[in-house]
């Protein structure tokens, strides 16, 4: 096995004493630490690890989100009961949330409010 599939492999979760969203700062549900890559400058990878949260106010309008979310509104823990679903609705969500981009248009609207110092 490769470093790369090794890394494709890691998913840490984490469903106590979980950050507060970097949104709204509101209490979160779940983080989860996966593998990201992407390729530098000069067309190289580089491999790393992104964390998301999982906050009900944030998120509840994200279609994966919203099923993970509906599980912890109806059983506010993880059972051996429920580990199945919630392991496919977090497999799901792990992976919108690894095909999230960055809003290149809001970020340069948002970068030009910052030089007129309207932020």
């Amino acid at each position: 096995m490769t470093n790369e599939q090794n890394l494709e492999e890691t998913i840490l979760l984490k469903v106590e004493d979980t950050p507060p969203c970097p949104r709204c700062d509101g209490a979160t549900l779940l983080l989860a630490r996966f593998p990201y890559a992407w390729k530098n400058l000069r067309e190289e990878d580089v491999l790393g690890f992104k964390e998301a949260v999982l906050c009900p106010g944030c998120h509840n309008r994200e279609p994966a989100a919203a099923e993970l979310l509906a599980l912890f509104a109806v059983d506010d823990q993880v059972r051996p009961e429920n580990m199945d679903v919630f392991d496919g609705l977090v497999a799901s969500w792990v992976e919108s949330v690894r095909q999230r981009t960055v809003d290149e248009e809001a970020l340069s609207a948002e970068f030009a409010q910052w030089q007129r110092g309207d932020l």
